[in-house]
């Protein structure tokens, strides 16, 4: 994870050092004197080399502080905090969505292979991976939204609802928490379409990696044996074919929800939803490199956890590995 993070930082850095654009005028605007442009520079630390400034990027990172938002005038820090659990909240709810809707249709297309579910999950699987993530937020804009006014449009809340007490920053386990249940379920009707839409593109991974690894532990001896042996079907599938199934389907899960995290601003975007997408999307618009920086940094920390939580699962669902 140390390597990973030093390497990003690196990288980020870096990018955000070579283009060539001047974010202290973006700042100030291009009318502004040359001896204000000096002064906030050297406020910032923009007048020093590259080289001090990248230590003290390093040693503010390790502390988290990544400097301040010339955009909001906040602590990034501060503004992760603020905008992190809604894309968090987004990013969980679209996991379970994909991963339910995923090992279902991929155990079911395996167990009833070349059948109508089969098919089914292929053309669903093809359609969610070939098309984008925008076209497929305005299509359930204008369907569930314009057409048919099931579902809001934009935003975590209506307008008239007011947030819950904060907790954890995730309105509907906040809501949950302090008991509003009309907050909890506006909540949830406004997380629905873009959780889908987030999650889409991931069920189709994970319905294809389910098919494919169920596929192969169907052929087994040992589930020959437990067929043999007048165990019900139900049985075979749940307990000694979907469990040895799922390493590569938890690998699969693993590095989506790193990717979920990362490619919510499509999403964010689309749904207008505050997430830290869309804070860094505004930052790079306006040149805010501490911003981009910070979140870049953040998203990059909780993916490796992601990725450790996907060891201990190894060892939770395969006993060998555990030596």
């Amino acid at each position: 994870m140390l390597i990973v993070l030093f390497g990003v930082a690196c990288i980020v850095f870096f990018i955000a050092h070579v283009i060539p654009a001047d974010p202290i005028s973006a700042m100030l605007g291009g009318n502004a004197p040359e001896e204000v442009i000096k002064r906030v520079e050297a406020q910032l630390g923009y007048d020093k080399p590259l080289v001090e400034q990248f230590f003290t990027f390093l040693t503010g990172a390790v502390h988290g502080d990544f400097g301040v938002s010339l955009r909001t005038q906040n602590p990034v820090m501060e503004d992760i905090n603020t905008y992190f659990p809604a894309t968090l909240e987004l990013t969980i709810f679209a996991i379970i969505i994909s991963t339910a809707l995923g090992i279902t249709l991929g155990v079911l297309s395996a167990v009833h292979r070349n059948k109508f579910i089969d098919h089914f999950s292929r053309i669903f699987s093809i359609i969610g991976v070939s098309m984008p993530v925008f076209w497929t937020g305005l299509l359930l804009l204008l369907l569930f939204y314009y057409k048919l006014d099931w579902l809001p449009a934009a935003g975590r809340l209506d307008f008239f609802t007011f947030p819950p007490d904060r907790i954890t920053g995730m309105y509907l386990l906040d809501s949950l928490l302090t008991g509003n249940w009309d907050v909890f379920w506006d909540a949830l009707r406004h997380i629905i379409l873009p959780a889908f839409c987030l999650g889409y593109l991931a069920t189709a991974s994970i319905a294809r990696t389910t098919r494919a690894s169920m596929l192969d532990v169907l052929k087994q001896e040992y589930i020959t044996t437990a067929k043999a042996k007048g165990l019900k079907k139900r049985t075979v599938i749940n307990r000694h074919g979907l469990r040895n199934s799922l390493i590569p389907t938890v690998t699969i899960i693993g590095l989506t929800f790193g990717s979920l995290l990362e490619g919510a601003v499509l999403t964010e975007t689309v749904f207008s939803w505050p997430g830290l997408g869309r804070y860094i999307t505004q930052g790079l618009l306006n040149l805010d490199y501490n911003s981009v920086m910070g979140g870049t940094l953040y998203i990059t920390f909780v993916y490796s956890l992601a990725n450790l939580a996907v060891d201990i699962i190894y060892a939770i669902l395969d006993p060998r590995m555990r030596t």
